[in-house]
């Protein structure tokens, strides 16, 4: 069968998304940085790894209900990007809270920090040398990449939305199969 008479499309593939790459380390460095930086019995903890596993696990779940429902994987998609926006304001809180500098989105030590999550050579140097930051520059770092995390969902959700508008969806699917054995037989 093809893509044109498959009722239940391709789908998953979400660990090769950027946007799940993204979402991982951003769950994986506050993980880090909670450890690191906030009290492990406090609400707080909890809350950032639980908003920062959340981002994860949506995109992941969304991806896979995908073969049976496009609107359920656009909302799953949105609800990882509310997540990070969650988390986004947790790290802000945290440098706020402690009068440390929110870094301006283009200041030099804002796009160093975008150069470093983005060299793909050696992701364990990532994690060491994030372990060695001050919690000025860890939060930092943290909200540059929470933010591009949030920019590639914001342009998944966009595609997503756009490929609904061109193939329909399951119900639309099902019917036009159906339709078409019918007609057949």
């Amino acid at each position: 069968m093809d893509n044109d008479t498959t009722l239940i499309p391709p789908h998953g593939g979400y660990r090769k998304l950027r946007s799940f790459q993204s979402a991982q380390l951003a769950y994986d460095l506050t993980v880090v940085f909670c450890n690191r930086f906030i009290d492990k019995r406090s609400r707080t903890h909890d809350q950032m790894v639980q908003a920062a596993r959340s981002g994860v696990q949506n995109i992941a779940e969304g991806s896979m209900a995908s073969g049976t429902s496009k609107k359920t994987e656009l909302k799953l998609t949105g609800v990882a990007r509310a997540s990070l926006e969650e988390l986004l304001l947790d790290y802000e809180d945290f440098l706020r809270q402690r009068g440390l500098r929110l870094w301006d989105k283009n200041s030099p030590e804002a796009l160093e920090a975008r150069k470093f999550l983005s060299d793909e050579s050696d992701k364990s140097d990532r994690s060491d040398s994030f372990k060695k930051s001050s919690e000025e520059t860890a939060a930092n770092t943290m909200i540059c990449l929470i933010n591009q995390a949030s920019y590639l969902l914001h342009r998944q959700m966009q595609s997503l939305e756009r490929k609904f508008l061109e193939e329909g969806g399951f119900t639309e699917r099902m019917y036009n199969q159906r339709r078409s054995w019918r007609d057949k037989s």
